[in-house]
């Protein structure tokens, strides 16, 4: 034992050695030897300590069944090219189908506004992932190209969010750990990954999987930043450091994406660079969002904490936040969304697809009740969007999303419309649960590994046992020397 550990630990080190002679003099299979307890007693408490290590095992045995499902779906024999699929009246009848189940599954939540009015809240976050990738689906399924500019705002929301949230958590939480990178990593790339492998795709396919994982990575390390600012005299305070970060971050975005250094991404793959050039900036936007997400909170609780006893200048506020929220998204289709070639559109897209979104949360948060108000329906949708991107393209369609498989009777590409909405919806019953059992077993999976991760890094961080660890073991020694000495004893002196 180091010497300095000796002086940490001398109450407990001095009597440890003073019996070591004792103990490896009688040792056996089942004694404790003080150096192969310092040894390989940690290595061994890891994975005893492992407390989910059957979960994950079976969770593994699951993810192979759902794989073997998903290679089925993908190479699935009957098909036809999805290009012949193409139905722009049963978009929107899918669509109102959806709108209709949303209405119906309104849940309206009084306990919501408990702690004030809550704007973008957790229930209502899910139900706006939940109808966009609804609509990202059908999109792709029905080929309604016209939609696309639409569709591109909605992929642009989710790496917004991922800007947002992350950048809230980071600067409420201060957990930069380990454990926290590897849960999230793993939360985003292992099913994916998997799938890849497995079923010997192009990552490039999941395109919107390293934006989410960049994302990420952007606000932690912003946050991070931050942080170690406001250790720095000059910049106490929320608003300088987080300013003088996200300034940063800024002028790192604008060092890459606006001069040739963005064509590094070819290197890798032209699909990539288009991808991350068209949202280069949607994370940083999310993350200025969350740094000004406090005064719209406060101006929230202003407006509409008391509906019924509002004052003249809240109802103003109310109705030039709605008035606002409609001009925003109208400035958007009538100046950009309009347009039919994408080619004109996607240059133009990262610097102004921020303003359909705000446009929605004004529109969308324009009331307390509305705050308090939020679909089931959607908000299941919403909780399994990562699954359901992947899954769509092997199991709700297949050959790498360039076919449409035929699983009910007839139903090719020369079938009626009923016979291929009931194809359709055949191929939903599979898909959807399919990609709940995929995000329940790869949340188990991401807690199982964090655990043993974080495991790991306490007895890497441990180089002797804790106090308790070394007190039980000299009171097992003392309880082994009194037992051993009274067994010499002789009975009448006993």
């Amino acid at each position: 034992i180091r010497y300095t550990e000796m002086i940490k630990y001398n109450k407990l080190v001095v009597p440890l050695l003073n019996t070591q002679k004792k103990i490896n003099s009688t040792k056996n299979d089942n004694d404790i030897n003080l150096g192969n307890y310092i040894k390989y007693g940690k290595q061994m408490s890891v994975f005893q300590n492992w407390k989910s290590r059957k979960d994950f095992i079976y969770a593994q045995l699951q993810v192979t069944v759902i794989l073997f499902i998903a290679y089925v779906g993908n190479t699935w024999p009957n098909s036809y090219d999805r290009n012949l699929n193409y139905d722009d009246n049963m978009f929107w009848i899918m669509n109102g189908g959806l709108l209709l189940a949303s209405i119906v599954t309104l849940k309206h939540d009084k306990l919501a506004s408990s702690r004030g009015v809550q704007l973008l809240s957790r229930p209502q976050t899910e139900e706006w992932k939940g109808w966009m990738q609804w609509a990202f689906i059908m999109y792709h399924y029905y080929r309604v190209r016209y939609v696309y500019n639409e569709i591109r705002v909605f992929v642009s929301a989710y790496v917004w969010m991922t800007g947002f949230g992350n950048f809230l958590y980071f600067e409420k939480k201060r957990d930069f750990s380990i454990d926290r990178v590897v849960s999230m990593w793993l939360r985003i790339n292992y099913f994916p990954l998997l799938l890849s492998f497995c079923l010997d795709v192009k990552l490039e396919l999941y395109y919107v999987v390293p934006l989410h994982t960049v994302g990420f990575f952007i606000a932690m390390i912003t946050c991070y930043i931050s942080a170690q600012l406001e250790k720095i005299k000059g910049f106490e305070g929320y608003w300088k450091r987080n300013i003088a970060a996200i300034g940063f971050m800024l002028l790192v975005h604008i060092i890459f994406y606006e001069t040739p250094l963005v064509n590094s991404l070819n290197y890798i793959s032209e699909e990539y660079r288009f991808r991350f050039s068209a949202d280069k900036y949607s994370a940083w936007i999310g993350m200025v969002s969350a740094m000004c997400w406090k005064p719209l909170k406060d101006y929230m609780q202003w407006a509409y904490a008391s509906p019924e006893m509002a004052s003249f200048n809240q109802t103003s506020a109310r109705w030039l936040q709605r008035l606002t929220g409609i001009a925003l998204i109208s400035v958007w289709y009538y100046c950009f969304g309009f347009m039919a070639d994408k080619y004109l559109y996607n240059p133009t897209h990262p610097y102004i697809f921020w303003l359909p979104v705000a446009g929605w949360l004004m529109i969308r948060n324009s009331s307390k009740y509305f705050c308090e108000l939020h679909s089931t329906v959607l908000e299941f949708l919403g909780r399994i969007t990562l699954e359901t991107y992947v899954l769509q393209f092997h199991v709700f369609m297949s050959h790498n999303v360039q076919q449409i498989p035929v699983v009910f009777p007839g139903a090719d590409e020369n079938a009626s419309t009923m016979l291929k909405a009931c194809n359709m919806l055949l191929c939903g019953f599979i898909f959807v649960p399919l990609a709940y059992w995929a995000r329940s077993v790869t949340v188990t999976t991401q807690t199982s590994i964090t655990e043993l991760v974080g495991l790991v890094l306490r007895k890497n961080n441990e180089n002797t046992p804790t106090e308790q660890e070394m007190s039980t073991l000299v009171k097992s020694s003392d309880i082994e020397e009194e037992a051993g000495a009274t067994a010499t004893k002789d009975p009448g002196e006993k």
